[in-house]
């Protein structure tokens, strides 16, 4: 994963509430066994009809939001069933950031972890950038991971401050999934391991030889 400091591009309300991950990537497009094609399935049935055919009235088949990075959603963003490929494919559509009052907890987990950055703030706040972005040349945004504030174009002198836990923080600031947090730590994981060896010697390669 490479570091996210600082997140700066053009944004879209999808004013839904509790869009669930089924929505933003239905189970048709779960059939691979890698993360490859999933930018297709994004938001599908929202974007086209059963035939097929774009919808217009969807904001991110519009030509004015064609390169938007940030997404401002509703309430309860990405509840639902756990799938990784929801998070996927909002990064392959180029999405780097999503901007809701709150989110669904797995999604929330499976997001930070894969690099896409989520933000909760108050729904008045969000209410102010879904018009700011519904109104195209004010929807720029820019997110200060490191300083955890959202700044707005409409308003650049107000910084709107957000909260994240420091490991998801650092994780983002030094492009470690959860794997590569884990593998800082191997000093002390090492270390614990002695002493419990050492306070334990019989339990150690306890099962060497057993058939």
């Amino acid at each position: 994963m490479k570091p996210v400091r600082l997140i700066e591009g053009r944004s879209a309300a999808l004013r839904i509430e509790n869009l669930d991950t089924d929505q933003i990537m239905p189970k048709q497009f779960l059939r691979g066994i890698d993360k490859n094609g999933l930018r297709e399935g994004l938001f599908y049935d929202l974007r086209f009809d059963a035939q097929g055919v774009a919808r217009p009235e969807f904001v991110l088949n519009q030509p004015a939001y064609a390169d938007v990075s940030v997404l401002i959603a509703g309430n309860n963003f990405g509840c639902g069933s756990s799938r990784e490929h929801a998070v996927w494919g909002l990064q392959q559509a180029g999405i780097r950031a999503v901007v809701a009052p709150s989110f669904g907890e797995i999604f929330y987990s499976n997001a930070m972890g894969n690099g896409l950055l989520l933000v909760t703030l108050p729904e008045a706040d969000v209410r102010g950038l879904m018009d700011d972005a519904d109104q195209g040349g004010r929807n720029a945004v820019a997110i200060d991971v490191e300083a955890l504030t959202l700044s707005a174009a409409s308003s650049p002198d107000h910084a709107m401050r957000f909260e994240m836990l420091p490991r998801h923080q650092r994780m983002l600031l030094e492009g470690l999934d959860a794997i590569g947090l884990s593998m800082t730590y191997q000093d002390q994981i090492a270390a614990f391991a002695a002493r419990h060896w050492a306070a334990q010697p019989w339990l150690k390669d306890v099962a060497v030889g057993a058939s």
